[in-house]
């Protein structure tokens, strides 16, 4: 697996990581054996860098890598985030960046990962109510006593960048990016590449429809997390896969799976993105991970944004509920 930085003056970590929200059952039943049989494969395949939440599945996601660390110490380099809360019972969620709930999560996290320290700690939304400076003094604060040894944000916007980054480095930022979630580009990849900042792009598959067999949605059960997103439903769904007719030719003609050359696309896009698909198969995770080896010409990139030009996806990517907590800025 070829090597990419995790930020201007982080490790080094391969350049396709793994995501491990479906470890947590977003996307379908699963079970520890199946999650752990995945991990197992990343470490075949040089897939060192990991990224779980605490809300993943209320601890689960973190619970099921801490068992298979536990017994594999040291192997990989793991980020976890903090900043979404749900209460007992509540059926929306509220975000809270406040220093005792971030010290207190990353107290839970620790433990059900087995880790003393984490390689990246993200802030998973901000909440508004607290400048975003005092958050970096929490997590600066954090780093100093070795719990984290990197800082980073999701959703967030390119102004909200630069504050942060003007009190202490930041390590990465994290956003969804994909040929059809194109959003990064209007200024934060360019910021991140200004201040030296990894960019971790998650759902670079667009939830699994960049695949040689694309899902059904009408097989998705109710925990799935894509069951009302706008970009699966009708007629949307139907648009999209044939706009993407031409991506899944060009991929066969180069003999590659769908989801390779869509993350070769992602990697292509910038030597500081490190893109995190989510898998819990050994099957799809290895189809991921040959994209590291995949590097797509300039005439291929090309004929890429030619065929899928930005804006060409039919439907938002979140609904509006999905939507609170990310941060607008074009």
């Amino acid at each position: 697996m070829k090597k990419r930085k995790l930020g201007k003056n982080g490790p080094e970590v391969g350049a396709v990581g793994l995501g491990c929200m479906s470890f947590a059952g977003f996307y379908g039943p699963t079970d520890e054996d199946t999650s752990h049989a995945t991990l197992a494969r990343a470490m075949d395949l040089g897939v060192d860098f990991l990224d779980t939440s605490n809300v993943y599945g209320a601890g689960r996601s973190e619970q099921t890598i801490g068992a298979f660390v536990k017994q594999n110490p040291g192997v990989f380099k793991i980020a976890s985030k903090v900043g979404i809360k749900r209460e007992p019972g509540a059926t929306a969620r509220t975000f809270d960046n406040s220093a005792s709930y971030i010290r207190g999560e990353l107290e839970k996290s620790l433990k059900r990962l087995n880790v003393e320290q984490l390689a990246l700690y993200y802030i998973h939304r901000r909440d508004p109510s607290i400048p975003v400076e005092e958050v970096m003094d929490t997590l600066v604060a954090l780093k100093q006593e070795g719990k984290i040894d990197g800082i980073g944000f999701s959703e967030i916007s390119p102004a909200t960048l630069r504050r942060a980054h003007a009190v202490h480095p930041v390590t990465a930022v994290q956003n969804e990016y994909s040929p059809w979630t194109r959003l990064p580009e209007l200024g934060l990849l360019q910021t991140c590449e200004e201040l030296g900042v990894a960019f971790v792009p998650f759902s670079p598959v667009g939830r699994g429809i960049f695949s040689n067999s694309p899902p059904d949605p009408a097989k998705f059960g109710d925990s799935d997390f894509r069951k009302n997103n706008p970009r699966f439903m009708t007629p949307n769904y139907g648009y999209n896969l044939k706009a993407l007719e031409p991506f899944f030719e060009m991929a066969a003609d180069k003999g590659v799976a769908v989801a390779t050359l869509a993350i070769a696309w992602v990697l292509g896009k910038g030597d500081n993105l490190i893109p995190i698909p989510g898998t819990r198969s050994k099957q799809h995770l290895e189809e991921c991970a040959a994209a590291a080896d995949l590097v797509l010409t300039a005439s291929e990139m090309a004929e890429i944004e030619k065929i899928l030009p930005v804006g060409f996806a039919h439907g938002a990517r979140y609904t509006d509920s999905q939507m609170i907590g990310t941060e607008s800025y074009c």
